[in-house]
């Protein structure tokens, strides 16, 4: 904070409220809009926080029920900086009324994705499912 010569005590002393997005998740399509923001950050901490913020607009207690969980075990999954296994957040999401989606990302939009360019890859048809037929080995 030292770029705008700021210190922790100068914005411990404004007295400011904490700032609870749960308050501000009032609809479904609110709670699926911040979810996709979440997503777009890359960052899974800030989607599993994204996942909490809208657990605890919704109910911990009930959405830990929902999900199979404990409701310790939810905090504990959505705390900040852990590490939930997939499974998990697809059980919450689930609680909640949701699931992730995949969209293709528009021409020239995507062609790099934290700044390391992604690969062409040919598109190739598919099999139709006709087993390979091995040829003999030359003698």
């Amino acid at each position: 904070m030292n770029e705008h010569n700021i210190t922790l005590s100068d914005l411990e002393a404004l007295d400011l409220e904490d700032f609870d997005p749960a308050e501000y998740i009032t609809s479904d399509e609110a709670a699926a809009a911040y979810i996709t923001q979440a997503l777009a950050s890359n960052d899974a901490a800030i989607f599993a926080a994204a996942i909490g913020d809208i657990a605890r607009a919704r109910g911990m207690s009930e959405i830990a029920m929902a999900a199979g969980l404990g409701r310790e075990s939810l905090y504990k999954a959505l705390r900040p900086n852990s590490q939930p296994r997939m499974e998990t957040m697809t059980r919450v999401l689930g609680a909640l009324g949701m699931r992730l989606v995949a969209e293709v990302i528009e021409p020239g939009k995507g062609d790099a994705v934290d700044g390391v360019a992604k690969k062409e890859v040919a598109m190739k048809p598919r099999s139709q499912g006709k087993p390979a037929v091995a040829k003999p080995a030359a003698a």
